[in-house]
């Protein structure tokens, strides 16, 4: 079987990667860009590093902001009447996850209107035309929405949470500045930072994992386990190394998809509004203990990966729990909670565990499940 690798076309990385936005635009004969970002972000000048740029080029543009942190069918629906009323011809994505898969939604129904209803975008879309083209500019180390082809939609009505995979969303370029993360706080940088693990272990143990992808994702482990810790206490090689890994782990996961960690951690998200980042650091540990039977002996590489000592001289079993004892440290050292006591609710686990069992990661999960084992795994963490 071909295994296919969709990547930006163009990325940029480190410092001072902002710089190239406005050259790019230009050099394509853009005119005005739809600036899609969160409200946060625009409150407390992080967009303006980016508006300045903008500005001292003389280059047209306008703001969106009425994205929420797990972004809704109505943010969609809005962002598409302003982009039309903007006469914007670009867009400029800034934030983390939830501005980027808003701008990514938008600009896929801008160029196939007939998929208006936003929930027709759900699993992988029949769409013929690439997105709006788009430059996206990550201000978390976390989600890599800036080079996945995935985007995920929160549906309030339906109190659940689905993901669109279409390689016409992919953004055309990626700037990934470090000092674009140095303002976001410290819980924000742990919870973005085990999300981005979580791509990693997740992609690396999924069912399409592959030579790249696993070359991908054992670098992301490797990155992520070093520089984590530094992020949060905002040192500049933490940010430095943390936006590079999660980048790295999205070039994988986007490619041979994720697991249950995920396919749960989306509901939680849909029903309790729980930080996605916290989530799925909360579930990690649970979902590697499950996939130990079928996945364990590639829970080696992950171990040495995140640098634990004598891995090789184990016996499997006890690597696999060597890696789970490491993912449960770092969670445990940038302050994320062992366990979901004060948010899953005995009440909700049965919707929770249908949800999770009906969400497009749940397939990629390298042991089969079910609903019934889907709910006996939130119930442990109660």
């Amino acid at each position: 079987m071909a295994n296919r690798i969709v990547l930006n076309t163009i990325s940029y990385h480190g410092k001072g990667a902002i710089e190239n936005i406005v050259p790019e635009l230009t050099a394509r004969g853009y005119k005005k860009a739809f600036i899609c970002t969160d409200p946060d972000l625009l409150k407390f000048g992080v967009v303006q590093k980016v508006t300045d740029l903008l500005d001292a080029a003389g280059f047209a543009y306008e703001i969106f902001s009425d994205v929420k942190a797990n972004p809704t069918i109505e943010n969609v629906q809005s962002g598409v009447a302003a982009f039309k009323a903007s006469g914007a011809d670009c867009i400029v994505t800034i934030g983390g996850g939830s501005a980027m898969d808003t701008a990514k939604a938008i600009g896929i129904i801008i160029e196939n209107p007939e998929f208006a209803d936003v929930r027709s975008l759900e699993g992988v879309a029949p769409t013929k035309k690439h997105a709006v083209f788009t430059i996206a500019v990550p201000t978390t180390a976390g989600t890599a929405a800036e080079v996945t082809i995935n985007y995920v939609i929160t549906d309030v009505e339906k109190k659940r949470k689905f993901v669109c995979v279409d390689t016409n969303d992919i953004p055309e370029i990626a700037v990934v500045d470090p000092d674009m993360t140095a303002s976001m706080p410290k819980s924000l940088t742990a919870a973005t930072g085990m999300d981005a693990l979580t791509h990693a272990i997740e992609g690396y143990i999924t069912k399409g994992a592959c030579a790249i992808s696993d070359m991908f994702h054992l670098e992301a482990i490797r990155l992520i386990s070093a520089n984590l810790r530094g992020a949060v206490e905002n040192t500049d090689e933490g940010r430095e190394g943390m936006a590079l890994g999660q980048y790295i782990a999205g070039m994988g996961f986007s490619n041979v998809g994720l697991g249950i960690v995920h396919s749960m951690a989306h509901g939680l998200s849909a029903l309790y509004d729980t930080p996605h980042g916290v989530a799925c650091a909360i579930l990690l540990p649970t979902g590697l203990e499950y996939n130990a039977p079928v996945a364990g002996e590639r829970y080696r590489a992950v171990g040495k990966a995140m640098g634990v000592e004598g891995i090789d001289a184990m016996t499997a079993e006890e690597a696999a729990q060597a890696a789970i004892n490491a993912v449960k440290k770092l969670s445990a050292d940038v302050g994320i909670p062992a366990d979901l006591k004060g948010i899953l609710k005995e009440e909700d686990v049965q919707f929770l565990a249908e949800s999770a069992y009906a969400d497009a990661c749940r397939p990629g999960n390298p042991r089969e499940t079910s609903v019934e084992e889907i709910a006996a795994m939130y119930r442990g963490l109660m």
